[in-house]
């Protein structure tokens, strides 16, 4: 496994940008696929975008199609979530996520990821 480390969150306007940063240990993490998932205040933990080792795929969520988009940089053990047009809906805890095994697809079950950052936090004002 890899240990996570979240960076980039905050408080923006509706409408605004951010862009979350993962930066992940090991040279096990171009093997792998990442994730992204949030949290809001009494809900469950759900899936927000993923990409496989070499980028080759990505997959979102619908909620956030076409405003966010998830990178990596396998060089600099990193992966990005750039988000634009951001919505009140949009405010949760974000976490970065590292599949249990080496060169899987992109899923969206939290049990398939074995790694977890400790999140951080996007606030949208309206």
């Amino acid at each position: 496994q890899v240990q996570l480390v979240e960076s980039g969150g905050g408080l923006v306007q509706a409408g605004g940008s951010l862009r979350l940063s993962c930066a992940a240990s090991g040279r096990i993490f171009r093997s792998l696929t990442m994730a992204w998932f949030r949290q809001a205040p009494g809900k469950e933990r759900q899936f927000v975008a993923g990409i496989v080792p070499y980028s080759v795929s990505t997959d979102y969520a619908d909620s956030v199609e076409s405003r966010f988009n998830i990178t990596r940089d396998n060089a600099k053990n990193t992966v990005y979530l750039q988000m634009n047009s951001l919505k009140p809906e949009d405010t949760a805890i974000y976490y970065c996520a590292g599949h249990i095994k080496p060169y899987r697809e992109v899923t969206r079950t939290t049990t398939d990821f074995g790694s977890w950052g400790k999140g951080t936090q996007v606030t949208v004002s309206s």
